[in-house]
């Protein structure tokens, strides 16, 4: 499927606007990288806890930053997932004797506001041993006689039901109909425990020390790629080329990288996934089109370089841009409608393709051309020189 057919732009003679968007995009990033004193690492790399909260009814993100500040020391980041009664709550905790603190400090904070009964066991936050142990003389009293594998079958419906409903049970009332459940079970659990409108879905600790490896090998990986893409192309092809290609992917990454420190966006896990993923589709990309002037450099050996690029170029464009559009489409999608835990992803995705499409036509494939110019520039004063 081709979109456009028998094009012949002159994209090398437009190369200049492109290379001064990059200048000043690549200026850009690095002094604002100087000025923050490097990118902001997200809790993967920094350090940190990391909780997903559940809520009964739409959250108040600006409220639970409020509480939880007055608790933490550091930033304390609230995310809301879209489309979701649930937030994302991160904490930079710096000191490895803090992280146990700090997981106390969100337990405390979130059922100071939220919980309106702290002297009872909360349901939507205890676990089947913690609630058959608190349950189990109460129900007794009350004339429910079970076994213990009865109890334990009934709590175990009980937390399927609170399971169904996203980890919150709004009411005892609610229970109803679970199997077991009967209005003296309700009245014993109404005395003996409450309900409150949350539920922590998961709590993840990272150490600073755990962070900093993980850093080391996000780098270290992202190193290795581009040396492996610049043998494999330079094998491939000639050394200029996979110079050419190595510069354009690192120049896509920086611009990445820059525009994250300048929208102030944490660089996590998944950012450095789709740096890598960047990496590997921009290279992609260049080789195609360094895949064309090879061939053309055989079929049109009476033209100069200049006219076979850009005719390799005008040739693959409609593949380009196939293959750089729909990608784009899906990473808008990921962007606008995968929420706040895809969000860093996304970002590095949607600005990475664009970067790199165009780098792959404007900064790899002029560098070809200065390369030329620079060696018979070269050649010719070394004629000239042994001629004198």
């Amino acid at each position: 499927m081709e979109i456009f057919k028998n094009t012949n732009f002159d994209f090398l003679g437009k190369k200049w606007p492109f290379i001064i968007a990059s200048l000043v995009l690549t200026a850009a990033g690095l002094v604002s990288l100087l000025m923050k004193g490097g990118p902001r690492y997200g809790i993967d790399f920094n350090g940190g806890t990391s909780t997903s909260v559940a809520f009964a009814t739409d959250p108040n993100e600006e409220e639970i930053r409020r509480v939880l500040s007055a608790k933490i020391p550091g930033e304390i980041v609230v995310q809301k997932i879209q489309g979701q009664n649930e937030v994302m709550i991160g904490s930079e905790v710096q000191d490895e004797t803090q992280l146990n603190s700090a997981r106390e400090a969100i337990y405390t904070g979130l059922a100071e506001k939220f919980n309106t009964d702290r002297t009872k066991m909360d349901i939507n936050n205890s676990g089947q041993a913690a609630i058959a142990d608190k349950v189990r003389d109460g129900l007794s009293r009350a004339g429910v006689n079970l076994s213990e594998n009865q109890l334990q079958d009934l709590i175990k419906a009980i937390l399927q039901f609170r399971d169904s409903r996203h980890g919150i049970i709004p009411s005892f009332d609610a229970l109803t109909g679970v199997a077991g459940v009967t209005p003296a079970v309700i009245g014993v659990l109404k005395n003996e425990l409450t309900a409150a409108p949350y539920n922590i879905r998961h709590f993840d600790l990272v150490g600073p020390k755990v962070g900093r490896e993980l850093r080391t090998q996000a780098l270290t990986a992202t190193l290795l790629a581009l040396a492996g893409m610049l043998l494999y192309v330079a094998l491939r092809f000639e050394f200029v080329y996979g110079a050419a290609a190595v510069i354009a992917v690192f120049h896509d990454t920086i611009i990445t990288i820059g525009l994250f420190s300048i929208f102030n966006k944490q660089i996590d896990l998944p950012v450095i996934a789709a740096l890598l993923t960047l990496v590997g589709f921009s290279m992609n990309d260049t080789i195609v089109v360094f895949d064309r002037i090879r061939e053309n450099l055989k079929l049109m050996r009476k033209e100069s370089l200049y006219n076979i690029i850009n005719a390799s170029i005008n040739q693959t464009l409609s593949r380009t841009i196939l293959t750089s559009g729909l990608t784009l489409l899906t990473a808008l999608s990921l962007f606008f409608f995968g929420g706040p835990v895809l969000h860093g992803f996304s970002f590095a995705l949607v600005f990475g393709i664009l970067v790199g499409t165009y780098s792959s036509i404007f900064i790899a494939s002029p560098i070809l051309v200065a390369w030329q110019e620079w060696s018979a520039a070269r050649v010719s004063a070394a004629k000239v020189a042994g001629a004198k």
